[in-house]
Formats: C-alpha cells, sequence, structure tokens
C-alpha cells in the first residue's frame, strides 16, 4: 500500500528537518524526488543523504517567494505529480516569541513572502501540468497555529497557515473535477524545540511526546497516495491528540 512508484515529488524546504523527512519516505515509498531548499548546499547534501540510502533525487534549488523563479524551476523540471508545500519561516526566532502589537509591517513580510506567497507560487506553478494530465496531489504543511489559537507570539504565522488552510479548502473544490486532490496536515509541538522547553511542553501533549519529521511524514505519504483518492479539501491534525477547546 501507499506505493508511489513512477510519481514525481516536490517537496519544498526539504533541505534538513520536518522536509527532509518527509522526502525520506517518499522516496522510500518508489517517488522519484526533487528537493528544493532556498541554499543549494542544503538541497544538494539532502540529496547525497538521500542516494546513500538509495534513494534517487534531483536538488532544486530555488526562492519559492520569487514567482518567476518558481515558474522557470517547474518548467525545467517537466510534470510533478506532488507537490508538498513545506517550505516556511517560524512565527519566532529561536523561542523568543514577539507581540503583534510590538511588530512592525516589516517584520510581517517575511513570514506573509514565505508562509503565504510561496505555498501560492507553487501550486500556481503545478496547476497547469496537473491539469493536462488529470491527476496530481497538493499537500500543504501547516501548524496548530493555523488550526487554532496556540499561544501569544505567532500571529501573524498563524494567520498565514491559517489562510494556507483555506485555501486548500476552496482550491480543492476548483480542481477536483479535473482529477487533483488538495489536503493539508496541521503539525503540533515538534521534536526541534531546544531542550529546555521541550519537558514543559510535552506535558500538555495527549499521548506523551513531541512530534518527529517520520509522524509528519507517514501523513503526508497517505495523502500523495492513491488510497487518499476519495480525501480533498481535508487538513489533518498531526499532533499528538491535541484537539481545540
Amino acid at each position: 500500500m501507499f506505493r508511489l512508484d513512477g510519481k514525481t515529488a516536490l517537496v519544498t524546504g526539504a533541505g534538513r528537518g520536518i522536509g527532509l523527512g518527509i522526502a525520506r519516505a517518499l522516496g522510500h515509498q518508489g517517488a522519484q524526488l526533487v528537493i528544493n531548499d532556498l541554499f543549494e548546499d542544503r538541497a544538494e547534501a539532502a540529496r547525497d543523504e538521500l542516494a546513500g540510502e538509495g534513494v534517487a533525487a534531483i536538488a532544486a534549488p530555488f526562492d519559492v517567494t520569487d514567482g518567476d523563479a518558481v515558474r522557470r524551476a517547474i518548467e525545467a523540471l517537466g510534470a510533478v505529480d506532488i507537490l508538498v508545500n513545506n517550505a516556511g519561516i517560524p512565527g519566532r526566532e529561536g523561542m523568543e516569541l514577539k507581540a503583534f502589537v510590538d511588530m512592525s509591517p516589516d517584520e510581517w513580510r517575511p513570514q506573509v513572502d514565505v508562509n503565504l506567497y510561496g505555498v501560492l507560487n507553487t501550486t500556481h506553478a503545478v496547476l497547469p501540468g496537473m491539469r493536462e494530465r488529470g491527476s496530481g496531489r497538493i499537500i500543504m504543511v501547516s501548524s496548530d497555529a493555523g488550526r487554532v489559537g496556540t499561544q501569544a507570539g505567532v500571529t501573524i504565522y498563524g494567520s498565514c497557515k491559517a489562510a494556507a488552510v483555506q485555501l486548500v479548502r476552496n482550491l480543492s473544490q476548483e480542481v477536483a473535477p479535473l482529477g487533483i486532490t488538495v489536503n493539508a496536515i496541521a503539525l503540533g509541538l515538534m521534536n526541534n524545540l531546544p531542550e529546555e522547553y521541550s519537558d514543559h511542553l510535552v506535558r500538555g501533549i495527549p499521548l506523551g511526546r513531541l512530534g518527529t519529521p517520520e509522524d509528519a511524514a507517514a501523513a503526508v505519504v497517505y495523502l500523495a497516495s492513491a488510497e487518499s483518492s476519495w480525501v480533498t479539501g481535508q487538513l489533518l491534525p498531526v499532533n499528538g491528540g491535541n484537539v481545540p477547546a
């Protein structure tokens, strides 16, 4: 089940962390991988790491906020059967949270550009080819910050993630007759947090641990597979059991 042989999967922001974990899982299920990252050396290092595991991949460094660069990259790649919109920047620098009232508009812009316009650019670029082939999978990696109110200091980040999820819901209706599904996952607290915060935060997670790239990847593999062909316009929480209050 969940085999992806013969499919080309583009994962944005896949040079490390969650994106790399998602790319690894898709590759082990047979997908031909395209690893995107803003930084060429990171994309190439991820490609080489996966090659050592017997997973073939192409490094495709480009900036998702640059619509022209995205279009050129997609044209050069040819068919993209699976798009995973993972590239993003957090709503905080390290763990320093900043209240919305204390932010300037210049500080909003990078998060809006990457977390929202990046998704718009890549999705818009792959859709014509998917429409022509009559099939495709688009998957958005979102966050609980865009699903429920999580904490102070992530207002812009959460708003961008929520907007991208609403894009998923509306776009799914538009492209369903074309054979294309559009879904999202909402990640909870992940294991990339500083250790001094982990013990405190994990106590609030019903399943008793932080999430891993493998947890995110398993959900993405399902949504990318033929077995999810009757699932579209959905947001799947992957968060250890946290539910809205």
